[in-house]
């Protein structure tokens, strides 16, 4: 089975919250303002919202990745 995976650099992120903001179905917030990703695949008829909340990153922080 194909399919896409969010994935975070904990590191370089810095808590901007845009990816929440882009994808509220599979990301919320911890109380310091970084990402708690949904675990699983992103559904298919998210990817979309996916590809755009990554490129929305500043940090470039947040991944899309396909997985097999």
């Amino acid at each position: 089975m194909t399919g896409h995976r969010l994935t975070v650099d904990p590191i370089g992120c810095r808590a901007h919250g845009l990816c929440a903001e882009a994808l509220p179905e599979a990301i919320g917030l911890d109380e310091w303002g970084y990402p708690v990703l949904a675990n699983g695949p992103v559904p298919p008829g998210l990817v979309a919202e996916a590809r755009r909340a990554a490129a929305a990153c500043p940090a470039l922080a947040l991944r899309l990745r396909k997985v097999h």
